[in-house]
């Protein structure tokens, strides 16, 4: 007997050109308490998948017209269908059939004749890590926040409504990506994170993890107009122009490098400019510093 308590009703599309799997899986799947969809073809699994968004697939790998890799592609270009768990069913079992069926967006890949309680304890798996990503992005959506997922390429698997408003359908540069990547390798314990310009802003973009192999979580922040601000800070204090912009950057917690980095100019030149604005100011750190502007500009 297949144990069906741990079960909820999820909707499991099955896709294969064969009458006895179809009719094996249906029976077991129907047992244990999911709803089954069946597709004989490509094809017809890519037009019920644009009527019915099943909770995951059981593609056989090769089967006529179009193969179970080529509809899993087809089907992970569409966003909406980055979490659907595919997993692929064949007598195929050689490592380039696996590496091309993970390769192609599937989750797991299972060789026939299929052990159904095997099956059924992926599948388990595979629903649960999928509810759990699109939980997790619908708190994130929820909450506001600038994030964004991309391969390394710098496609853009899925982002939150405010980073899509950043990104204004712009890709982030592959180079920002290598660049950010390089800085974690090399300094891992310090925040990667660069500018780029997008669709004619400039953006902060801040690497925080990576969530799978080609899976890369970043943070968005936009460089807001700082020329207010920068007047205000230049006429209370009687700094200069250039002291003025370093002053409220680091009123905004930026460090040496990065301020360097929205300035174009080095870190070096950072800090002599700092040594300038402690003078001016009668101050002897930067946090007194950065006190002094945040006073002025929130009076």
């Amino acid at each position: 007997m297949l144990d069906t308590t741990a079960i909820r009703r999820d909707t499991v599309l099955v896709v294969d050109d064969t009458p006895e799997t179809l009719s094996l899986l249906t029976d077991t799947l129907d047992q244990a308490g999911f709803t089954v969809l069946i597709a004989t073809d490509g094809e017809s699994a890519l037009e019920l998948v644009d009527q019915i968004t099943p909770d995951l697939v059981l593609m056989d790998a090769m089967m006529p017209g179009i193969s179970g890799f080529e509809t899993c592609k087809r089907l992970k270009r569409d966003k909406l269908l980055a979490d659907l768990p595919v997993i692929f069913m064949t007598g195929l079992s050689e490592t380039s059939y696996v590496v091309e069926g993970l390769g192609c967006g599937g989750v797991d890949y299972v060789t026939k004749p299929i052990v159904l309680d095997e099956l059924l304890a992926r599948m388990r798996v595979h629903l649960g890590n999928a509810r759990l990503a699109q939980e997790t992005r619908a708190v994130l959506d929820a909450s506001g926040r600038f994030l964004l997922a991309t391969d390394r390429a710098g496609r853009v698997l899925w982002c939150t409504p405010k980073a899509r408003e950043l990104l204004a359908g712009s890709a982030l540069p592959a180079a920002a990506i290598e660049q950010l990547l390089r800085m974690r390798r090399t300094e891992p314990q310090a925040q990667a994170r660069c500018l780029v310009s997008l669709s004619g802003r400039r953006l902060e973009c801040s690497f925080l993890s990576s969530l799978g192999a080609d899976e890369l979580l970043f943070r968005l922040a936009e460089i807001a107009n700082t020329e207010g601000d920068q007047s205000i800070l230049q006429r209370a204090f009687g700094v200069t122009s250039r002291e003025a912009e370093v002053l409220l950057w680091i009123s905004r917690g930026k460090p040496n490098r990065d301020i360097g980095e929205i300035l174009n100019i080095s870190p070096r030149t950072v800090n002599k400019h700092l040594e300038q604005i402690f003078v001016k100011l009668g101050v002897e750190n930067r946090s007194s510093a950065a006190a002094a502007a945040v006073r002025t500009l929130a009076s």
